[in-house]
């Protein structure tokens, strides 16, 4: 007698499947039927086979009319999409642990007071927090930044590259800083309109970089004079899914160059970019700035893609194609940002311990507020000033105890709400319910607002309590 011969059983790939039941139709023994839970990969409801009842006869490869859906068996050599973790696996190496190399910190000479930009400032903090590699295409009101940078950087042995476009910058960035140096670019709005895919990979790979935004009046190409407009864009749409990066907003170039420091400092605690917003006015307009007495010579973090044998194992990437592993590394992520919440909200405040008319201004705008506040001090209204130094996250924490005390509470920006609209979110996620009066000063299209506006609103709304 001879051997019977075993058929193979189908192969059901329910990624593939659609649903359609015809194999449940053409099975003569009902070993199929449709599942009860959708399949994450498709968003359908599959087929199973019960393989116990299954005799192997094909009748169901024949009804299907995916070409993957139902087959015989798996076919040799068939190119399998896996992400490059799973897909390459740990490469072979002999050399030790790469161990963290710390960063230096240099003593520099005292000096007098420079009188420079925002802009220079912004560039000047950036040499001094070690950052040697430039990415970027020029665009007003930032570009002087991005000319310094040019003049510095190769006396320094550094790297300044003008690229083709903003998207091409920011992907040289994604390189450089998976490498795990210090590097950054100047832009301003429609620059990082363009960049916002590559800051999204570089958020999700766990890539260190420094965007300066030296924002202009929009939407569209606009003009080159100063707004608040991508408060919005920064704060809540910094590229696609689950995206966030702390934002700092300095109000003189003092604290360009300061808080772009910082931004590095940042930027490698939690492997994630950092925005800095300045206003058109503040990247253009002069100011004493004061140089630290240190200097930072970088390290190199154990994470860096160096290529040695020592680092040979590590990896940079923002895919993760299984939607499990997705939600995993989003699960990572979100508390990392919880992390920045809870530790890097940063203000400033200005007369705000008996404040009973609180004005919320941050870049610029916080100038002009300040000034009427000390006016409306000599008139004996009990203004503050309240300035988010960080606006992603917004310093809730700080701001609590302000509002709290306040009758009124008086945004000024230069835009159509978006400061406000991180405050009143702010407030809501801490629970804050019985808020004062809140009003607002807005300008547009390049205007600030002035002086004299937030005062002749604090009076008219004094009048009106009165």
């Amino acid at each position: 007698m001879g051997t019977k011969k075993i058929r193979p059983k189908p192969i059901l790939e329910q990624e593939y499947c659609k649903g359609c039941e015809r194999c449940v139709i053409a099975c003569p023994k009902d070993a199929l039927h449709l599942s009860s839970e959708i399949n994450p990969m498709s968003g359908i409801t599959p087929v199973e086979i019960e393989y116990e009842i299954c005799n192997g006869c094909g009748l169901c490869i024949a009804a299907c009319p995916e070409p993957y859906g139902l087959r015989a068996g798996q076919m040799e050599s068939e190119f399998q999409l896996e992400d490059p973790e799973k897909l390459f696996g740990k490469k072979q190496s002999t050399a030790p642990k790469a161990v963290a190399i710390p960063d230096e910190y240099l003593d520099l000479p005292e000096s007098e007071p420079l009188v420079i930009k925002g802009t220079y400032a912004g560039a000047i903090g950036a040499l001094l927090a070690g950052c040697r590699h430039f990415f970027g295409y020029p665009i007003t009101p930032s570009t002087e930044g991005t000319e310094l940078m040019a003049k510095v950087l190769p006396r320094l042995d550094g790297a300044f590259v003008q690229a083709v476009s903003e998207v091409a910058a920011v992907n040289m960035m994604y390189g450089c800083g998976g490498a795990g140096l210090p590097c950054m670019t100047f832009t301003s709005s429609p620059g990082v309109s363009l960049m916002l895919e590559g800051i999204s990979y570089m958020i999700s790979a766990q890539v260190p970089g420094v965007f300066v935004n030296i924002m202009r009046g929009g939407p569209g190409l606009g003009n080159i004079g100063p707004e608040q407009a991508d408060l919005k864009l920064v704060c809540r749409g910094l590229g696609h899914g689950n995206t966030h990066a702390i934002a700092l907003a300095p109000s003189t170039p003092q604290e360009m160059l300061d808080l772009t420091m910082k931004a590095f400092h940042l930027a490698f605690k939690y492997r994630n970019p950092v925005i800095i917003l300045g206003d058109g006015y503040l990247g253009q307009m002069t100011g004493p700035v004061k140089l630290p007495r240190q200097m930072v010579k970088p390290g190199l973090p154990e994470w860096a893609v160096w290529g040695d044998e020592q680092h040979r194992n590590n990896l940079i990437a923002s895919i993760k194609l299984s939607e499990i592993d997705l939600e995993q590394h989003n699960i990572m992520l979100n508390k990392k940002y919880d992390l920045m919440c809870q530790n890097e909200q940063l203000s400033a405040t200005f007369l705000c311990d008996d404040a009973e008319v609180l004005i919320i201004a941050c870049n610029t705008p916080s100038q002009m507020a300040k000034g009427a506040v000390q006016a409306l001090r000599k008139q004996g209204v009990k203004a503050g000033l309240f300035r988010p130094v960080t606006v992603w996250p917004f310093p809730i924490d700080d701001f609590i105890p302000r509002v709290k005390r306040a009758k009124k509470i008086v945004v000024v920006e230069a835009s159509n709400g978006q400061l406000e609209d991180e405050m009143r979110l702010a407030l809501s996620h801490a629970g804050v319910q019985n808020l004062p009066v809140i009003e607002s000063i807005r300008r547009f299209g390049g205007v600030l607002p002035q002086m004299h506006e937030i005062i002749e609103r604090v009076n008219t709304a004094e009048e009106v309590l009165s």
